[in-house]
């Protein structure tokens, strides 16, 4: 029999195709299960416009046969088949798809779609196949041809032999070769993993002959294998369920399934939309920190499907990174796809669905704050690290999205509350939203910088968190209020006749301490914030201790410094002897200066530059 050649354009795109389309192998049993579902679409069709025929379900299938001893690979429908001239026409023409021309012909009736559009993904079954033989008996016919090809050389058809209408492909699975392994194409488990993977929600069963183990008659404890037909995909997807008819455990089910995580879900959010993009959605708030979560490793995404065939595992376009911890999955049948079916030709409805989604978290966010608090704090200490990177990354431009998700430790309520809450506690003479950082509450309740804000009854929002500084400072304020770091150098708290005149009256003390110290300090002065401890660091300028302690800790080092002011407590007993150091001991007063600035470099958790040094100076005043 005469082999008949694919055109020009059809035989260089298929070559292409086998080498560089298809980025992954196991792609082809996707393609080949999505044309089987077409096929047996077009049988439904067919029986919404002929009273005659009848559709009944059980009579449809896909089935995948494995035969590792002949080494093919067989997917079998029981679909509306194609004639000679079909087989010729869309086969023998690269790109040239019968789905989309039937497409074309019928719109889609009773929430069914067509899948197929570009008439390329059968012959991905080339990346896996020496040889492809389609055996195809045509819905009307008695007749049935035979399809075969082994690439680019070109393709035969003749008459073939076929009991039912339907389409059955054989696959001569290629050898594996040490850079590939294509047996893992024969194994059961292998194609039983990418059906669930990809067509799992194929609306006709798809069968497979399968190993089970069963107790043998008579013989107890004792098993047999026994192979045995079984469907091994689910058919109808849980989000084209009405909520009503679903529960929790339902939504559980399907997060375990789907291996979104091992915890169980605080929040699930089941999205049905209809507009200008039409999509179906389930999106999962987790419990707990993936162990990879805060690493490169980590890779942000949702499963993105169309009709029910899995497109992408982790489309990363669909989240924003502040909310990259939410899993799930969206469903769209008007995502324009390239003909790989893999990336997306243009992002417009892309951008559509993302926004929504972005929304609907933030929602659903906010009103487990609101509504059941407890849940809300148990995700914050797994994520709110993540709402404040968002507040900070790309110049600010989330903040406004995000503010209202954030949460500190509070010194009045001694639990987190949230900014809105902060404000609406202020008393009336309150300018400033007060916070403390420092490494763990406790080290910061023993700060003496909280002192004079405390005195004056303002609440105080402990920072714990690395990055909770440099959030704030990008919010720069809340409803009109500036934040203000008890550390810093105005507490906007008016200072007094008294303390001014007492801040003139040290002037040569504080001079000598800081001709002591040289570039350690900016400044030494008398404190207005201390009540009962001697001495305390402070900062101005935009750089605060923590910030610098932050920024020294990444990968580099990087060299940035507060400017540090050298803050003493004219009310305690130490300044009586810094007094009488300056007048009767220039040596002692160094001593006293320079044990002063380490004592207030261990309450900030900094290191002693030298800590020899440190401890010859504690004994000398033990001497």
């Amino acid at each position: 029999m005469a082999k008949k050649q694919f055109k020009a354009e059809s035989k260089r795109l298929l070559e292409m195709m086998i080498n560089s389309i298809y980025t992954q192998k196991e792609i082809f049993l996707r393609e080949l299960i999505s044309n089987a579902s077409d096929a047996i679409d077009k049988m439904y069709y067919k029986a919404l416009s002929d009273d005659k025929l009848e559709f009944n379900r059980e009579d449809y299938y896909i089935k995948i046969t494995a035969d590792k001893a002949a080494r093919t690979l067989t997917i079998t429908d029981t679909g509306i088949g194609m004639t000679k001239e079909e087989l010729d026409n869309n086969l023998g023409v690269i790109a040239k798809s019968g789905s989309l021309s039937f497409k074309a012909e019928n719109e889609a009736k009773d929430g069914h779609e067509i899948i197929g559009q570009f008439g390329v993904g059968f012959y991905s079954a080339f990346m896996v196949a020496d040889v492809v033989t389609v055996t195809s008996r045509a819905f009307g016919s008695d007749e049935a041809h035979r399809w075969q090809s082994t690439g680019a050389e070109g393709y035969t058809i003749e008459p073939a032999e076929k009991a039912t209408p339907g389409t059955e492909i054989v696959l001569k699975i290629k050898e594996s070769t040490e850079e590939e392994k294509y047996d893992e194409f024969l194994e059961e488990y292998r194609l039983k993993a990418i059906v669930k993977k990809y067509s799992d929600f194929i609306r006709y069963p798809i069968k497979m002959e399968v190993t089970t183990h069963k107790p043998k008659e008579g013989e107890d404890g004792e098993f047999e294998e026994v192979r045995e037909e079984q469907t091994v995909n689910s058919m109808v997807p849980i989000w084209r369920k009405n909520r009503s008819e679903l529960t929790d455990e339902d939504y559980e089910n399907f997060y375990r399934d789907k291996r979104y995580g091992f915890d169980k879900p605080l929040k699930h959010i089941h999205l049905s939309v209809d507009g200008a993009v039409n999509y179906n959605s389930i999106l999962f708030i987790p419990s707990s920190t993936p162990f990879d979560y805060y690493t490169k490793e980590y890779e942000k995404g949702l499963e993105l499907y169309s009709n029910g065939v899995l497109i992408m595992e982790k489309c990363g376009d669909l989240l924003p990174d502040y909310f990259s911890f939410v899993k799930g999955m969206v469903d769209s049948a008007d995502l324009s796809l390239n003909i790989s079916r893999e990336l997306l030709q243009h992002d417009r409805q892309l951008k559509l669905i993302a926004k929504n989604i972005k929304n609907r978290i933030k929602s659903q966010l906010q009103k487990l704050q609101k509504d059941e608090r407890d849940k809300y704090e148990t995700f914050y200490k797994a994520f709110g690290r993540q709402l404040k990177f968002g507040v900070y990354s790309d110049y600010g431009m989330n903040k406004e999205d995000l503010q209202d998700l954030l949460m500190f430790y509070s010194s009045k309520e001694k639990k987190p509350v949230t900014l809105d809450e902060y404000v609406s506690r202020m008393p009336e003479d309150q300018k400033y939203i007060y916070y403390a950082a420092g490494e763990s509450v406790e080290r910061i309740e023993k700060l003496p910088q909280t002192e004079l804000v405390a005195d004056k009854g303002y609440e105080i929002l402990y920072f714990t968190d690395d990055i909770d500084e440099f959030a704030v400072k990008m919010l720069m304020n809340y409803k009109e209020k500036e934040f203000r770091n008890v550390s810093g150098g105005d507490l906007g708290i008016e200072a007094d006749a008294k303390d001014e005149a007492e801040e003139n009256s040290h002037k040569e003390l504080f001079d000598a301490m800081k001709d002591v110290l040289g570039d350690k300090v900016k400044l030494v002065r008398a404190s207005k914030r201390l009540k009962s401890h001697p001495v305390c660091l402070s900062s101005e300028g935009e750089v605060t201790i923590e910030m610098e302690k932050t920024l020294k800790a990444m990968p580099g080092g990087q060299d940035v410094k507060a400017d540090k002011v050298l803050e003493i407590n004219v009310n305690h007993d130490i300044f009586k002897s810094l007094n009488d150091a300056l007048s009767q001991d220039k040596e002692k007063l160094s001593l006293y200066t320079k044990l002063l600035y380490n004592q207030a470099l261990l309450i900030e958790g900094l290191p002693v530059a030298d800590p020899v040094d440190f401890a010859n100076d504690l004994c000398k005043v033990m001497v």
